[in-house]
């Protein structure tokens, strides 16, 4: 599969959704805040900032689930301005987890306030320094967004 699939799969889901709920209006900014929601979802699975917590992660699959989560509103986003990415490459960089998670956060945020394309890729760049540090391959991202795509339309169906 082409990474720029997931972007075709995205563009038939919101279709979807938004038929499904008759939205008729922009949702850009719900969606860039539901990114940034779903960045704050994964950093609380990782607990990678909870120095005051003894317990670990969750399990690498609950932890997957919710890094593509954020894929699915990062994809939606990108087709909302017509941006796209050919390819997608994880970003081989050691870095801290929860200093990668605040440069996510900042990428997306500066993002959704000047939408340009640099802007995008940049908070993919960051995303794919996200997928490194928790080893995640891009396969294992393709498996399970495409896995997670297929629930959020059965969950549509059921009345989510």
């Amino acid at each position: 599969m082409k990474f720029e699939e997931l972007f075709l799969m995205q563009k038939e889901l919101d279709a979807f959704i938004e038929n499904n709920h008759a939205i008729d209006r922009d949702v850009f900014i719900e969606k860039g805040l539901a990114l940034m929601v779903e960045l704050a979802e994964l950093a609380n699975e990782t607990r990678c900032f909870k120095f005051w917590s003894s317990k670990g992660p969750s399990d690498r699959e609950v932890i997957l689930e919710e890094f593509v989560d954020s894929i699915h509103f990062l994809l939606s986003l990108g087709n909302e301005k017509g941006y796209s990415l050919e390819q997608w490459s994880i970003v081989i960089k050691d870095t801290d987890l929860t200093t990668s998670f605040l440069y996510t956060q900042e990428s997306i945020l500066t993002f959704i306030y000047n939408p340009d394309i640099d802007k995008y890729y940049k908070v993919w760049q960051n995303y794919g320094v996200l997928a490194y540090n928790l080893g995640f391959s891009l396969d294992d991202i393709l498996t399970a967004y495409i896995s997670k795509n297929e629930k959020n339309y059965e969950r549509q169906r059921s009345g989510y």
